[in-house]
């Protein structure tokens, strides 16, 4: 499994449009075939941070994502709503059966 954590630090005047933008690449990445989750969570300590947590089936299904018509038309557009590059860590991990 293939955990990516994309972190967004939004700019306050555009955080409106940005979560509206946001909504549509969440609901077409759900859809897509090796995915396991795919949401965003508000840090609570810092404002107008936002943090995208997904899980992939395989690296595969992650790469498929990424070169993605909904992913890559976010991407392009997601700068004009930040106020710094996108922070991205990807973790390899399996479940744990408790």
């Amino acid at each position: 499994m293939i955990i990516v954590h994309a972190t967004f630090q939004v700019n306050p005047a555009k955080e409106n449009l940005f979560l509206e933008e946001i909504k549509s690449l969440i609901a077409a990445s759900r859809e897509e075939n090796g995915n396991i989750s795919y949401g965003i969570q508000k840090d609570v300590e810092n404002e107008h941070v936002y943090m995208m947590i997904e899980l992939w089936k395989d690296m595969d299904a992650a790469a498929g994502h990424n070169s993605s018509d909904h992913f890559t038309k976010f991407v392009a557009k997601a700068k004009d709503f930040l106020t710094a590059p996108v922070e991205i860590k990807a973790y390899e991990g399996q479940q744990l059966k408790l």
